[in-house]
């Protein structure tokens, strides 16, 4: 697994403001979250279970309901 602090860490091009989500792999077995704000702050997912957020958030599991 790649040490939190020798990652790649990604951002979205969309990301104007600077307090973005980031992103990095972390040798195929996790995956490293942080915020651009708080790099200090860093939290990591079993690549499994980052796979399956991001396919909820494909289908709109996580979308706000309409008012």
């Amino acid at each position: 697994m790649v040490e939190l602090h020798a990652a790649l860490w990604r951002r979205s091009t969309k990301c104007e403001a600077g307090a973005c989500v980031e992103v990095a792999d972390l040798g195929g077995e996790a995956v490293g979250m942080r915020n651009s704000t708080r790099p200090e702050i860093e939290i990591t997912f079993p690549v499994e279970t980052w796979r399956e957020f991001v396919a909820g958030v494909r289908v709109g599991e996580f979308d706000q309901p309409s008012a």
